[in-house]
């Protein structure tokens, strides 16, 4: 049981020891030809695959003549510039003979910790999949700083799974799955291949950090954070085996996988975390027409607004409620509060000329909107 044949959007985490060849520093051209065809095949069916990837230092270093040793923070950047377009070369030359476009998106921790930008990235990524674009997702190394850094590409795919709502994130490994201890080093380790609960007793079972892979920075530690991070927006997480030439195919075909179930769907843990994590910054007071729309599943269009209350910015949570003060739902707004004020009771072809510009025709989608018990 893989998760892989159910889901319709999944993140698929590419590490360094998978792409870059150990022996001569390059990309593995046969590698990703083979895991080019693993994800068109999916693409066939009508699945969207994301793909977070590693290797852009590891490539840019080689170019660089850095050598083997440790990097420091500049000498990292430096070789990510040189190498970043030599990892979307790569990668465009596995897709293209499927006739597969990709795009490259470079993240820092920001992207997906500051809620207006979060929405931005989160709409790009929406916009790319939904023209069957694969999504090359990377940190920014060339610009981040220590600060603010992921730390690794395992948290970096579960946020990015958190952000799109992916059904699973599906993490390479060099190991393939969760075992009751290191099998590298205790022959008795146990596979487990289903994960149900993320309790302590399954987090001790990590060890330490993978030196072993050379190129890579996380071990099984980070990926249970990854798997934490994921289930905390119900999605759940495969580790598997990377190093074989269709290593999702062959998860699905029953080859040897960890499956961290989640506890929800992700649309009902995204509605959660609107409705009770976030502090309203605002209220959209609504006619009559819109609460019914947005009682029957429908976004909120500016038309509908009648009075605009607070000081929030775009991505910040705002309360709706209708004329008799009733809350009808919680949501993030895809304007601020001036914007807001500036296009609240017109219809949403106006919204450009009323502002100069437009970030769509809503002032809260649907999606981002969890209404109220009543």
């Amino acid at each position: 049981m893989s998760g892989l044949g159910g889901a319709k959007r999944v993140v698929v985490k590419v590490g360094s020891a998978l792409l870059v060849d150990e022996a001569t520093g390059a990309a593995d051209r046969a590698w990703l030809t083979a895991f080019a065809a693993d994800v068109a095949r999916m693409h066939a069916r009508g699945q969207q695959v994301l793909v977070v990837s590693s290797g852009a230092v590891a490539l840019g270093r080689r170019r660089l003549s850095l050598g083997k040793g440790k990097l420091d923070l500049p000498q990292k950047q430096a070789a990510a510039a040189a190498g970043q377009s030599m990892l979307m070369h790569a990668w465009e030359g596995a897709f293209d003979p499927h006739g597969m476009t990709t795009a490259q998106i470079l993240l820092t921790r920001d992207d997906t910790e500051t809620r207006r930008r979060w929405l931005n990235a989160r709409a790009t990524v929406e916009t790319l999949m939904s023209l069957g674009v694969v999504p090359i997702v990377n940190e920014n190394d060339t610009v981040v700083t220590e600060e603010i850094r992921y730390g690794d590409n395992d948290r970096l795919a579960a946020r990015v799974a958190q952000m799109i709502g992916a059904d699973l994130l599906v993490l390479l490994s060099d190991i393939d799955g969760l075992y009751t201890a290191d099998p590298r080093s205790n022959p008795k380790a146990e596979h487990i291949p289903v994960v149900r609960q993320l309790t302590p007793e399954i987090e001790a079972m990590a060890g330490g950090a993978n030196a072993s892979a050379g190129v890579g920075t996380g071990g099984m530690a980070t990926k249970l954070e990854a798997v934490r991070i994921a289930g905390s927006a119900g999605c759940a997480t495969l580790i598997t085996l990377g190093r074989r030439p269709a290593p999702l195919q062959a998860a699905e075909a029953g080859e040897r996988a960890t499956l961290f179930e989640a506890a929800f769907s992700p649309a009902a843990a995204y509605k959660q975390w609107v409705a009770g994590s976030l502090a309203p910054q605002g209220t959209l007071i609504v006619d009559a027409g819109a609460a019914k729309a947005l009682t029957a599943g429908k976004s909120l269009l500016p038309a509908g607004v009648r009075v605009v209350e607070g000081a929030f910015d775009k991505g910040d949570a705002v309360v709706i409620r209708d004329a008799d003060g009733q809350e009808i739902g919680r949501g993030l707004a895809r304007y601020d509060a001036s914007e807001a004020e500036k296009i609240k009771g017109l219809k949403s072809g106006e919204i450009e000329a009323a502002l100069g510009y437009t970030a769509g025709p809503t002032l809260v989608h649907a999606d981002d909107l969890a209404l109220a018990r009543r």
